[in-house]
């Protein structure tokens, strides 16, 4: 029994040094870009000329804007699960408590759900959104 524990302890103690590896990699290129698009977006909003120029810059910054502010949730999110990776609930589904599949969670390191999970809950917010959205359309109606 003990040498079961023993090897479940190492597979753990293996998963968790993966997991943490992958997310530290994945926040040092989270940081990396987020410098990048800081650094970048001063040198789009200068030497304007003209509207068409004015409305360009506009829309280059609001794209930049939009990125880095993914880029800054990725970022948040990374941390997160590295709190949640140290406190062990890393890698679990936050709604059934079942492991995340570890193809899941190298494509999504910060994934909080396992796959049935996170579809039934998209699919709740979308029901969601729908039923507001026509109360929405109702009370403007009438």
């Amino acid at each position: 029994m003990h040498s079961t524990t023993r090897t479940h302890q190492r597979e753990h103690d293996r998963r968790h040094k993966l997991l943490e590896h992958m997310l530290e990699e994945r926040g040092v290129e989270v940081q990396a870009r987020l410098k990048a698009l800081r650094e970048a977006l001063p040198e789009q909003i200068g030497g304007v000329k003209d509207t068409d120029d004015q409305s360009l810059a506009d829309f280059i910054q609001g794209m930049e804007l939009a990125l880095l502010e993914l880029n800054a949730d990725a970022a948040s999110r990374i941390q997160d699960s590295l709190r949640r990776l140290e406190a062990g609930t890393y890698g679990r589904c936050c709604d059934c408590d079942e492991p995340i599949a570890t193809a899941r969670l190298k494509a999504l390191p910060f994934a909080e759900r396992c796959r049935a999970c996170q579809e039934l809950a998209e699919a709740q917010a979308g029901a969601q959104a729908a039923v507001r959205l026509a109360l929405h359309v109702a009370a403007s109606q009438g």
